[in-house]
C-alpha cells in the first residue's frame, strides 16, 4: 500500500486522467490534512457532507445532496459520483472509504438523448432495467478484534446496513477506480494504457 503522500498523488493522477479521457464532468482534487505528526487524512473539499449518505432517506435525495454540495472527487459524464478518502496513522493505512454513487436518472440523457444513444460507452446506463445504488469499499483497522459480521475490509452494496462482503485487504485508489470503470462503465475497460507500477504492489 502506498504512503499518504503517494495515495494523494495517485488520487489526483487518476482524476487528471479521467478529465483527459473525457469521462469527468466535474472534479475536486484530493488534499492532505495533517491531524498531528502521526495522523494524516486524505480527503476533498465537501467531504463533510458524506454523512448525509447514511441517513434514512431515499437514494435520489442522498444523491442530490451530494451533487449540490459537490461532495465527491469526480462527477462522471453520466452523473455518477466517485469519492475517495483515506486516514493514515504512523505511516500505515488505518481506514478508508471508497464510494461510487450511480446517477438515479440521467439529466443530460433526458435533455439530449442522442448524445448517449450514439455513444456505446453509455449503452448500459440508459436501459430501463438498471437500478442505481451505491457501491462502497470500507476499511477500518482499529485495535478491536473484528466481528465475523463486520470484517475490517469489506464491500457494501446499496444502503443495506448489514451487507458487508469481506474483502481481503485495503484497496489502493487505482484498483478502486479501475474496478468502477471495468464493472460499472464496462466500455471504458479500465486503465490498460497508463502505468502505476509503484501503486500496484
Amino acid at each position: 500500500m502506498p504512503s499518504h503522500n503517494e495515495t494523494r498523488r495517485q488520487i489526483n493522477d487518476l482524476i487528471g486522467h479521467l478529465v483527459r479521457i473525457g469521462l469527468a464532468d466535474d472534479q475536486r482534487f484530493a488534499f492532505q490534512r495533517e491531524v498531528d505528526a502521526s495522523q494524516h487524512h486524505i480527503t476533498f473539499a465537501g467531504s463533510e457532507h458524506i454523512q448525509f449518505a447514511l441517513k434514512n432517506l431515499n437514494y435520489e435525495q442522498i444523491y442530490q445532496h451530494l451533487v449540490r454540495e459537490r461532495a465527491y472527487n469526480v462527477k462522471m459524464l453520466d452523473g455518477a459520483l466517485i469519492q475517495m478518502m483515506y486516514m493514515f496513522e504512523n505511516g500505515t493505512i488505518r481506514r478508508h472509504r471508497l464510494a461510487f454513487f450511480s446517477a438515479p436518472h440521467l439529466e443530460k440523457f433526458q435533455n439530449d438523448p442522442d448524445i448517449y444513444l450514439q455513444d456505446e460507452r453509455y449503452a448500459d446506463v440508459v436501459t430501463r432495467n438498471i437500478v442505481p445504488f451505491p457501491i462502497r469499499f470500507d476499511y477500518n483497522n482499529d485495535d478491536a478484534q473484528p466481528r465475523p459480521d463486520h470484517p475490517r475490509s469489506h464491500l457494501t452494496l446499496g444502503q443495506y446496513e448489514n451487507c458487508r462482503i469481506p474483502v481481503t485487504a485495503p484497496m489502493a485508489p487505482f484498483w478502486f477506480v479501475d474496478f468502477i470503470l471495468r464493472h460499472c462503465c464496462p466500455r471504458t475497460v479500465g486503465f490498460p494504457e497508463i502505468r502505476f507500477e509503484k501503486w500496484l504492489q
